[in-house]
Parts: structure tokens; C-alpha cells; sequence
């Protein structure tokens, strides 16, 4: 091929996914402003443009070494400008060009560009022709494959006998990667360029042949499903025709069985059957076809008109309840009342219990007990992050894979319709875009809604009011009020050491022996040792943390036991740190002297009670408050009520009046990283900021909760019996409780009462007066005495 004289310096154009090769027609889109303009000047100034393919095509912005070396140098011969400011180039591939560097970047690209000379034709041999033949071969057969192809192109390469020409033309009608056609593009020898392609042909036409083979597979089962619906609809036919309108078909048949034997009521049968004549019209397979069955299945299975024969006997009830559970005796008590009613009436319906307390003190375990006494089957229902309505009201059987509510799914589980169904932890109920689970068990739970309880699934009233339902919670605080109003509310208290012991011999210990295959001979477990147990190794209002420690303790003598080293395993109070360690906590943390600024308060959780200790620390300053302890807007509000209540309150306190200027308060809480709120800790943020001005130490076996006023009332709290049992483990001798509250004393466990001294109180002054023996001078006193000289703030002399 002649070489033509080409200019080493011209225009450049970067192709995304597109490859030119020499003596080739091409047309594209352009679309980026620096390739317009590279065209514009070779079309104006009559020079060639350098083509040459990008290696990655998603660079927006191309530079140099984002380019292959080697493109085409070619001449535009067409542009048309496309709406939208795109354009459509023609252009013909001239040769080969390597590409030394860019002149210039902006506003479009100016290579130098060293032109490739195409190599001379050189006589044919052999295997080039054989190379020539494969090469045809290939090509037809890819032709007859492809979609898109026609056979013109087959003629232009039959047509041509060079080698470089052809693996050229081919390579730029075929549908290859960018990256191998420049590997052909960048072979200068021709027989040698026709090999790779006869490699990627080869390649390709075998992709289309696994294409075909996979599409010949779908069309033939598609084919065999149109046949065999054809086939039964003329069965169909030939049924009808016969008189037999179907009845041969033995799964309708059977459905038909199953309906009439089934204690349905009347709407319910009329919906079924209607449902099983659309199942009749449905084609075998059909994606309808499987919904019908699914929602035929699922309501026969449903124990309609089923009853279990129930046991209401208050005397055998009592005896289930005692030998399961230790103490809960006022719990035991309201559900024996419970069963004395239905004894007497036993048409009463609409029984709803709300069992509410810590972690592990038996709320589940008592649902069991009640359902084993009273012989109803039993399901059991979580709703700790349920936060989908249809969880509770099914899903509509408009689709595949629907399924009802998991209340009607309990019911099925039951076997029966007057089961127990306990709902678990319903005060962590959540709600989204979804819908509001609570909202949807509002009917649930109402004994005047639920007896035509309709799941989106079943589409019929269903009859709830036969069923137990008994739900537990760990607070009241996050179950919405009209739910609240439709239950009732029995609350479990924190259990005392005491009965932590005896729960632990009668059902923890043998539990745990039981399961790690012990005899009592085998393990003894003192009452110190158990004792001590509790004390150094427990802090919780349940029992679940004692039972793993118990299940701690069988682990350690199991092992004892296998290695051959003793016979038996005997814990008391002496070993029990050999075997878990130092102990995790120490229930007496009265300090051994009087503090300044430092108060016992008393806080409420749902796991139980806790000792909150309050610190001030008062230095001098400019009157700025801090308050630090990750407390919450309640507590902080608490804290800017007790301070102008001691302003308001300075001279009686013997306090400087200006301290609000001259010190810096600061209120802390330890434990910073757990979260504090609550309208409970006014008087102790009160009584330790006092302490604190007036350096009165505060007496160390005391501990106190209420909500102060400005005008230093005390107001009354909740969580008494939690709060107290926290003061009597961790060795508190006398408890502040606001007046208001005296009348919750008569429910704190007597172990608690007889241990603790109780001091009710109506101002912060009887606060101040019990917890430093400070007497507050009265404000008439004051008046009368005008010119009394100010006590030190240090030290004021005002005990008593």
C-alpha cells in the first residue's frame, strides 16, 4: 500500500468504547466540547484527525496517559450537527498511527503523531490460505448466529484476499470489547493480526451457541406448559360436556370434604366455597391457583369451633402456682381471684392481665403456670420489635407468599380457640411508615371488638373472645394509653435476698443440676455460700444473673468431678472466690465517714432500683452552675429549681447572699455514660448543694428521693418499692420519702419495711433537718432580728 504524506503534528480525538481501524467507514456521536472542536478544525483547516480509544471509559476527562499509543489516523467526511448540541461524524480510516505526545491539551487535543506504514504483501502460503478458509468459516457461522447480522458483510470478506485487510474489516463489524480490538489494531503483521482474530471469533460464535442452547431450552418449556393448558382446558370441556362439571378432580373434591366436615359458621363456608369455585376456573400452575390453595389450607387448618375442656379449680390452681413460683403471693393471689370468678361465671369473657416488672422475675414463667393450671393450650407471642401492622393483622392475599397475623398464627399453633396466648414484652412495640402495631392490637384486646376479629389474610371474623390473653412489660411508661385502659395491670416487684435463696433451692439449684447431669450428692451449695452468691456476685431485681452463676458453679465442679480429684463438690461462702473470682460487686457502699456534697438519692429503672449518688463541689468562681452525668431535661430543670430555692432560702441557711456570684456550683452524677432523667431526685440535688455551701457533712446512712418546688415542697415519686429494696441491699439504714407517698408503704415487702426506717417529709427544711441536722431558722425570726450577725458560710454554727 502506498504511504501517503501526513502531517507528524494534527488534531486528536479520545473514543470511549469504539475502535477505527484503516481503510474503514465509521460514524458516532459526539458529545464532549473538546471532541466537537477537534473535529471543527480538521473539517475547516482540511487536515487528518488522530482517532485513538480511551482505556477506561468511564474518565470523563481524559489525559494522555489515560490513551492507547496506537489509533488511526483518519479524515472526517461528514458532519451533522444533532439538537441538543451533540454531533454525528463520518469518518474513514486511513492508517495506522503511533502516538508520541500531546502538543496541547486545550481546548482540544493536538498530537504528534508518527504514522505506521502498512507492511507489504508477500506471497501466500499455505497456511495463511488455510488460515483465510478457518477465518470464513467462522465468520458465516457467527453471521448465521447473531441477531443483527446480514450477509453483505460475508461478501465484502469473500471478496478479499489480503489477510490485514480482512482480520481489519471483521474486527471492526464485530461485536468485541474495546480492549481486543486494540490488541488487533496495535498488530502491524497481517497473518499474525488474523490469528487473534480467529481466536476471538471462535470465542464469540461459542457464546452465541451457549445463548441459542439456553433459549431453546426456555422455549421448549414454555412450549410444554402451553400444551398442557391446552389439554386440560379441553378436558375441561369434555367434562362439561359429560355432565361431570369437575367432580372428578380430586383435590376439589377434597376441599369440598374438608369444608362441609368443618364446624364453620355460615359466612365463613360461603367465603371458602366462592373461593374454591374461582380455584376450579384457575389453570394447574398458575400463580392465582397457588394463592387459593395457600388461603384454603391455611383457614381449614384453623381450629374452628374447637375447645379445650378447661379446669377451673381454685384450690388445684393454687398448688401449680406455689410449686413453681416462691413468694409473688399478692400476684398468685389476683389470679386465683381471677379463676374464682370464672368458677362462678364461667360465661365471663374478656380477661385481659398485664403482668409488669424487671427482667427475671417470673412474668413468663407465671403465664405457663396459669395455662398448666387451668389446662388451655398455650402460644406465645413476642412483640419486641414488632413494628409492621400486618404482623398483627396479617397481609392481604393478593400475592404470593402472604400470610396472616401472628395472632391468628398463635391460635393455629393452640390448636384451639380459648388458648392463653401471652403476649411478650408489648411495651417495646415500635411503628414506622408501616403502620402502628399498638393501634392494631386495640382490637385485639377488647372484649367488645374481638369476638369478629378479621385478619387481612382470612378476609372472615374470627372469634376472639374465648382466648386468655396475658401480656408483660418491663414499664408502663411506653404502652400507649388506650392499650394500657384495656388491661390489668398486676405489677411484680423486685425480689428480696431472702427470697433469692429460697428460689434458688427450690427450682434454680435442681435446674441447674438437672442440666449439667449433678446430684445433690455430688454438688452441695451452702446458704453463706449461696448467700454470698447474691451479694458479690448479683445485682439485679430477677433471678437470671444468679442462675447462670449457679450454672457457673456446676460447670467448675463438673470439671473437678471428671479429672478424678474429688467425689463431691461442697461450696461455701469461703471458696466461692476461688472458684469465681473477686467479687463483682459490694452491697455495703455506705462510706465509712460523713461526706460534704455528698447524697444518696434513688432512682428508678426498668430492670429495678439503684443507688444514684449525688456530688457538689462548690468553688470560688462567678456564679456559674455546671451539671455533668449525661443527664436528661427533667434532672436539670431539678437541679435550677433547688438553686432558687437556696437563694430564696440563703439567710435561713446561713448562707452568704451573694454566693450565687461568688461560687462556682457543680452538680454531678457518676457513671456518666449512663443516661439519667426523672422528676425524682430534687430534694438529694437540694440537700447535697447545701451540704456543700454550708461544709455540713451529710449522714452517711441515709438516702432520700422527691421533687422539690421553688417554694421547697416536696413532691411525691414512683418506684417506691424498687427504690426502697435498692436502699435495703446496698445497706441503707433510713430512707426520705416525700409525705404524699406514705400510703405506698403498706406494698414494700416486709423484709424491707422491718430493715428500714422511714422519715416522711412535706418541706426541704425537715429534708435538711434529717439529713444534716440542720434547723432552718424561720423567716419570722429573721425579721425580728435584723441585725443578727451572718453565719460563716464555711461553718455556720447551727447543728443540733
Amino acid at each position: 500500500m502506498q504511504q501517503t504524506n501526513l502531517p507528524a503534528v494534527m488534531p486528536a480525538l479520545a473514543l470511549r468504547g469504539l475502535t477505527i481501524f484503516p481503510n474503514m467507514l465509521l460514524h458516532f456521536d459526539v458529545a464532549r466540547e473538546a471532541s466537537i472542536k477537534a473535529l471543527d478544525e480538521s473539517m475547516t483547516s482540511g487536515q487528518p484527525i488522530f482517532l485513538v480509544a480511551q482505556r477506561d471509559m468511564a474518565v470523563e476527562d481524559p489525559k494522555e496517559e489515560d490513551l492507547y499509543r496506537v489509533g488511526t489516523v483518519s479524515t472526517v467526511r461528514q458532519i451533522l450537527r444533532l439538537p441538543g448540541g451533540n454531533v454525528r461524524v463520518m469518518v474513514e480510516g486511513v492508517s495506522r498511527g503511533r502516538l508520541q505526545c500531546l502538543t496541547q491539551t486545550a481546548p482540544y487535543f493536538i498530537a504528534q503523531v508518527e504514522e505506521i506504514p502498512e507492511e507489504k504483501q508477500v506471497r501466500r502460503s499455505a497456511r495463511t490460505e488455510a488460515l483465510m478458509r478457518q477465518t470464513y468459516e467462522l465468520f458465516e457461522n457467527y453471521i448465521d448466529l447473531a441477531p443483527k447480522m446480514t450477509p453483505d458483510i460475508l461478501l465484502s470478506v469473500l471478496s478479499s484476499e489480503e489477510p490485514g485487510y480482512i482480520a481489519d474489516y471483521i474486527a471492526q463489524n464485530l461485536p468485541m470489547r474495546t480492549g481486543d480490538k486494540q490488541v488487533i489494531l496495535e498488530e502491524l503483521r497481517p497473518v499474525r493480526r488474523l490469528e487473534k482474530l480467529c481466536q476471538n471469533l471462535r470465542r464469540e460464535v461459542s457464546i452465541l451457541e451457549l445463548e441459542h442452547e439456553m433459549q431453546d431450552k426456555v422455549r421448549e418449556q414454555l412450549t410444554r406448559s402451553q400444551r398442557d393448558y391446552v389439554l386440560r382446558e379441553q378436558l375441561k370441556v369434555l367434562q362439561q360436556e359429560l355432565g361431570e362439571d369437575g367432580q372428578g378432580d380430586s383435590e376439589l373434591a377434597e376441599y369440598r370434604q374438608r369444608i362441609a366436615q368443618a364446624k364453620l359458621p355460615q359466612e365463613v363456608a360461603d367465603k371458602l366455597n366462592k373461593e374454591l369455585g374461582r380455584l376450579e376456573k384457575q389453570p394447574f400452575g398458575s400463580a392465582e391457583a397457588t394463592v387459593l390453595r395457600n388461603y384454603l389450607d391455611t383457614v381449614l387448618e384453623l381450629p374452628w369451633g374447637k375447645h379445650t375442656r378447661e379446669r377451673v379449680n381454685v384450690e388445684a390452681a393454687r398448688k401449680v402456682l406455689d410449686g413453681d413460683h416462691y413468694g409473688l403471693e399478692k400476684v398468685k393471689e389476683r389470679i386465683l381471684e381471677f379463676l374464682a370468678v370464672k368458677q362462678l361465671a364461667p360465661q365471663l369473657k374478656g380477661q385481659i392481665l398485664c403482668l409488669v416488672g424487671p427482667p427475671g422475675v417470673g412474668k413468663t414463667s407465671i403465664a405457663t403456670s396459669v395455662a398448666k393450671a387451668i389446662h388451655r393450650n398455650m402460644a406465645r407471642i413476642s412483640l419486641g420489635g414488632v413494628h409492621d401492622e400486618a404482623e398483627i393483622r396479617g397481609h392481604r392475599k393478593t400475592y404470593v407468599g402472604a400470610m396472616p397475623g401472628r395472632i391468628i398464627a398463635a391460635i393455629k399453633q393452640a390448636d384451639s380457640c380459648n388458648p392463653l396466648l401471652l403476649l411478650d414484652e408489648i411495651d417495646k412495640l415500635g411503628n414506622d411508615q408501616r403502620g402502628d402495631p399498638a393501634s392494631a392490637l386495640l382490637e385485639v384486646l377488647d372484649a367488645e371488638q374481638n369476638a369478629t376479629f378479621r385478619d387481612h389474610f382470612l378476609e372472615v371474623p374470627f372469634d376472639l373472645s374465648d382466648v386468655l390473653f396475658i401480656t408483660t412489660a418491663n414499664t408502663l411508661d411506653t404502652i400507649p394509653r388506650p392499650l394500657l385502659d384495656r388491661m390489668e395491670v398486676i405489677e411484680l416487684t423486685s425480689y428480696t435476698d431472702e427470697e433469692k435463696v429460697e428460689i434458688a433451692k427450690r427450682h434454680l439449684i435442681p435446674k441447674q443440676l438437672k442440666r449439667h447431669g449433678l446430684t445433690r450428692a455430688k454438688f452441695k451449695l451452702s446458704d453463706d455460700g449461696l448467700r454470698a452468691l447474691i451479694r458479690g456476685y448479683t445485682r439485679e431485681s430477677g433471678v437470671r444473673i444468679l442462675e447462670r452463676q449457679i450454672g457457673a458453679l456446676c460447670r467448675k465442679a463438673a470439671m473437678r468431678l471428671v479429672s478424678g480429684t474429688v467425689k463431691s463438690v461442697s461450696i461455701t461462702e469461703k471458696n466461692l472466690e476461688e472458684l469465681l473470682g473477686i467479687p463483682r460487686y459490694h452491697p455495703d457502699r455506705i462510706p465509712q465517714t460523713e461526706q460534704v456534697g455528698v447524697v444518696n438519692g434513688l432512682a428508678w429503672t426498668s430492670v429495678g432500683g439503684e443507688i444514684l449518688e449525688v456530688e457538689v463541689a462548690v468553688v470560688p468562681g462567678s456564679g456559674k452552675i455546671e451539671l455533668t452525668g449525661n443527664l436528661g431535661d427533667v434532672m436539670k430543670e431539678s437541679a435550677h429549681a433547688a438553686l432558687t430555692y437556696i437563694r430564696s432560702r440563703a439567710a435561713q441557711l446561713g448562707i452568704e447572699a451573694d454566693f450565687h456570684k461568688t461560687k462556682d456550683i457543680h452538680i454531678h452524677f457518676p457513671e456518666g455514660a449512663v443516661p439519667k432523667d426523672g422528676p425524682s431526685a430534687g430534694i438529694a440535688i437540694t440537700t447535697a448543694m447545701v451540704s456543700a455551701l454550708t461544709g455540713m457533712p451529710v449522714r452517711r446512712e441515709l438516702a432520700m428521693t422527691g421533687e422539690v418546688t421553688l417554694r421547697g415542697r416536696v413532691l411525691p415519686i414512683g418506684g417506691l418499692k424498687e427504690k426502697t429494696m435498692a436502699a435495703y441491699r446496698n445497706g441503707i439504714r433510713t430512707v426520705i420519702v416525700p409525705a404524699d407517698n406514705v400510703k405506698d408503704l403498706e406494698e414494700i415487702d416486709p423484709t424491707v419495711k422491718e430493715g428500714l426506717r422511714f422519715v416522711s417529709v412535706e418541706q426541704v427544711d425537715q429534708v435538711l433537718a434529717e439529713a444534716l441536722d440542720l434547723k432552718v431558722c424561720d423567716p419570722a425570726d429573721q425579721m425580728a432580728q435584723p441585725h443578727a450577725p451572718a453565719q460563716s458560710a464555711d461553718r455556720p454554727n447551727l447543728r443540733q
